[in-house]
């Protein structure tokens, strides 16, 4: 179908077929004071690398609690015309001439995947996008929808659960028990300035709490949260400064794990480097927590890049992982981890060596529609599952600019039509039925 730019640039884009009688979301734009408002008369489009598909009520779902709406600057949004059946790139407000009019994502709460990208194109010399994840999104009597997925119900992050005048409390008795520890008030300035959902879970006393450890990485990951080398991106939020000590994380974690029941302590968070590196510190810490108790779970977010420091861990009593992932083919790996002085099969054998000793594997898949649903992309998942036989995958979106990821993973490896995230999410689950999916790490008792 032909695709028709409003400067005149006429380019021919890929579109699914369109049954009659769709209902279409009505298309949402933003202006330069950054207000949105709705298209009457044009539907909102998603897109999944080359495809780009109108959204519909059937393909949507009302816009869940928590969840942010954005606009993106230097780029024009691609719009259905209903009446006409054509695609759009629209760089000015049709009912408006001469008001500049921008792209509208959906920035969607944890546990929803996201199936298209809010469909636009860059300006010339655009810039990054920040570190989020954007999320196709339109509008329907009076309730913002958009293209999601639902892959954990439990409300670990719930914003309505976490009034800022119980985190503070939680804050306050926390320097009154543990005034010297430097996690603490390195978790008390997550929890605050930035908003951190798990520092708060600590403070609140509730599921999991996070127990950031390592200064250093050995990836340099493109959508890396806490420190960006390319200095077009800027990262969301500091890199903790310091290595605590054995006794400093030993008294966070069972501070946590005495008052929660079914409780949750992990190390590998997005304030931090790689935790494997910081192995000194990580494995007398988890010696201590469990010559005083056998509660709790203590569980590693990794890339899994020291499968030699990974079975100590283990034999002084790490119980789960989750291991990193955005593609099981390694050339985009690469792409997107760009691992220093370790490879992709040392990830591999991490995880073999987990599940060789009877412990939980999740995979933190990070995924994003238009290259996560590509048929190569989908083998490859599938074979890997079928030879190493992990206990979860938690879908997360990549938080990253769609299109320059996109680019990027073109350029590492060549792909076919995206088959779509609903579709994968149910071929993977159809052939695995016992493998798990989720987005938090969960407890040993379930």
């Amino acid at each position: 179908m032909e695709i028709k730019n409003s400067m005149s640039v006429k380019k021919t884009i890929p579109l699914k077929p369109l049954k009659s009688r769709k209902k279409f979301l009505t298309a949402v734009v933003a202006n330069n004071a950054g207000e949105i408002f709705d298209l009457n008369g044009y539907a909102a489009v998603g897109m999944a690398g080359p495809s780009l598909v109108p959204l519909t009520l059937d393909e949507t779902i009302n816009m869940p609690f928590g969840g942010e709406l954005m606009y993106m600057p230097d780029r024009k949004p691609i719009l259905y015309d209903i009446k006409n059946s054509r695609l759009e790139i629209m760089g000015e407000n049709p009912y408006a001439p001469g008001e500049i009019i921008y792209p509208v994502a959906a920035f969607n709460s944890p546990g929803y995947v996201i199936s298209y990208v809010s469909a636009y194109r860059e300006n010339n010399g655009a810039g990054y996008l920040p570190l989020f994840s954007y999320g196709s999104v339109g509008w329907h009597r009076g309730r913002f929808r958009s293209a999601l997925i639902r892959v954990d119900k439990e409300k670990r992050q719930d914003l309505r659960r976490m009034k800022l005048e119980d985190i503070i409390d939680g804050v306050k008795r926390m320097i009154k028990k543990m005034p010297d520890n430097r996690l603490r008030k390195h978790l008390g300035k997550c929890a605050l300035e930035y908003g951190c959902p798990a520092a708060k879970n600590f403070f609140l006393g509730r599921y999991e709490a996070p127990l950031p450890t390592s200064e250093i990485c050995n990836a340099r990951c493109l959508g890396c949260l806490s420190l960006q080398h390319n200095g077009d991106i800027p990262h969301s939020q500091d890199r903790i400064s310091f290595k605590p000590s054995p006794e400093e994380i030993a008294e966070v974690s069972l501070e946590h794990i005495g008052r929660v029941r079914r409780s949750v302590v992990s190390f590998g968070q997005g304030c931090e480097g790689e935790p494997l590196l910081a192995a000194d510190v990580i494995a007398p810490a988890i010696e201590k927590i469990r010559s005083v108790s056998d509660r709790g779970t203590i569980n590693m977010n990794t890339n899994g890049s020291r499968p030699d420091i990974l079975k100590k861990l283990f034999d002084v009593g790490l119980d789960s992982i989750r291991i990193s992932i955005n593609s099981i083919r390694k050339e985009c790996y690469n792409a997107y981890f760009q691992p220093k002085g370790y490879a992709f099969s040392d990830v591999l054998k991490s995880i073999d060596i987990a599940i060789g000793r009877g412990k939980f594997v999740s995979i933190n898949y990070l995924n994003c529609p238009g290259f996560t649903d590509t048929p190569e992309e989908v083998h490859a998942l599938t074979q890997f599952l079928n030879q190493q036989p992990i206990n979860m995958i938690q879908w997360r979106n990549l938080n990253f600019d769609p299109v320059r990821y996109w680019n990027v993973m073109s350029g590492a490896a060549t792909h076919g039509s995206p088959l779509g995230m609903r579709n994968v999410l149910r071929r993977i689950k159809a052939s695995f039925p016992n493998l798990k999916y989720g987005y938090f790490n969960p407890p040993k008792e379930n």
